[in-house]
């Protein structure tokens, strides 16, 4: 009797601690996003790492030492089997990136640093996205030939299964601004001392956050990003260029609502998060970066509208905006985004849908790129200095 009420016992015990073993196992319970994938761009003194997500999440984060590493933990969240949970880096700022399944409802991505001197991070979402971009020590180049160039990476927007704007007789947005890019960069290398680069040569969809990683790492001197306008007003149309920063203009954040591939209601209630208000904030701050990128998008408005009116008559100049736009944030350089016409207009589709409107578009472009170097004398001397000298 007293040996088989000690196995009972023995028992009960036992099944009690595999039950609370079972209930400690990270699960799916209670959680709805999926974390699907991790990738990241290096060079040089940049690194950005991207996490997919099945949708948005709230997120504690910290920065530790000993060793050094950043993590965030992503609430109501799981990750699928497919994940590849350790990715190397080895880049010289990370060394690697770790996720695990923290607990029953909550995601850890541990970014594990070698070096860096600066971090910042940012959700943008259709698809959503945790973006982290870690700045390296800034690293001397040995190479005059590189110093000799300016650097300049050009944005064709859309493309792939995005076509963009759509104008009435359907034309493509990704297909006019992909023509006018290559024109453009046709322009540019005439001179020497440019090196151009485009984020995409061909007809492929591009995720926004690709397009700025490319100018990080090009450590690229400009980054331009060209798109067409639109409007469900038909009668809209004209040039405006735009820089990052936030606003209240509300068609200014219709415009920054369709190229974010967001509604306006989400554009709107982003103004909210002071996350974003802060990364925004950081990023402008960030080697006089606003500054320069208003004084890139003024020569740009003013050289499309002066050089294309000469041809084309009543061109509206809609003139330098700000907003929001998710290609922008986190680029390293002066950047800007214009939108060189209305689609949605069809007397603009019929501009646009013409050749040697295409490039005198690309022209003005090129022009007014080439005012704003000139206008650095840090940049134009180096190049200039160095360019000689290998004459």
């Amino acid at each position: 009797m007293f040996y088989n009420l000690s196995l009972k016992r023995t028992f009960i015990v036992l099944s009690s601690l595999f039950i609370s073993i079972i209930l400690c196992i990270p699960g799916r319970a209670n959680s709805d996003v999926k974390v699907q994938n991790i990738k990241h761009f290096s060079s040089q003194d940049y690194t950005r790492v991207v996490i997919e997500l099945s949708g948005q999440v709230e997120f504690n984060k910290c920065k530790i030492s000993n060793p050094e590493r950043i993590f965030f933990d992503l609430k109501n969240s799981y990750i699928t089997k497919e994940i590849k949970t350790v990715l190397p880096v080895g880049d010289g700022i990370l060394k690697s990136v770790r996720a695990s399944q923290y607990n029953s409802e909550t995601v850890r991505v541990v970014l594990d640093i070698e070096e860096i001197s600066d971090w910042n991070y940012f959700i943008i979402e259709n698809p959503a996205r945790l973006i982290i971009d870690l700045k390296g020590k800034n690293k001397k180049s040995n190479s005059s030939v590189f110093l000799a160039k300016r650097r300049i990476v050009i944005d064709p927007g859309h493309g792939g299964h995005d076509p963009g704007a759509v104008g009435p007789k359907k034309l493509y947005e990704k297909n006019v601004v992909l023509d006018i890019a290559l024109k453009l960069r046709k322009i540019l290398q005439k001179n020497p001392m440019n090196e151009v680069f485009l984020t995409r040569e061909s007809d492929i969809y591009l995720p926004l956050e690709e397009r700025t990683a490319i100018a990080n790492k090009k450590n690229a001197d400009l980054f331009i990003s060209i798109h067409a306008n639109a409007s469900p007003n038909r009668e809209a149309r004209g040039v405006e260029t735009y820089l990052l920063n936030w606003t209240d203009d509300e068609e200014a954040m219709k415009v920054a609502a369709r190229e974010n591939k967001i509604s306006l209601r989400k554009m709107r209630a982003m103004k909210k998060q002071f996350d974003i208000l802060e990364t925004i904030k950081t990023d402008l701050m960030r080697e006089n970066k606003r500054d320069e990128s208003v004084k890139l998008a003024n020569y740009i408005q003013r050289s499309i509208i002066s050089g294309v009116n000469e041809k084309y008559k009543n061109i509206i100049d809609h003139g330098v905006k700000q907003a929001m736009f998710y290609v922008l944030l986190g680029a390293n350089m002066p950047s800007i985004l214009a939108e060189v016409s209305f689609i949605s207009n069809p007397q603009e589709e019929n501009l646009l849908s013409n050749e040697t409107y295409r490039e005198e578009i690309a022209k003005a472009l090129a022009e007014g790129i080439d005012t704003y170097f000139k206008s650095s004398p840090a940049i134009q001397k180096v190049a200039e200095l160095t360019f000689h000298g290998l004459q």
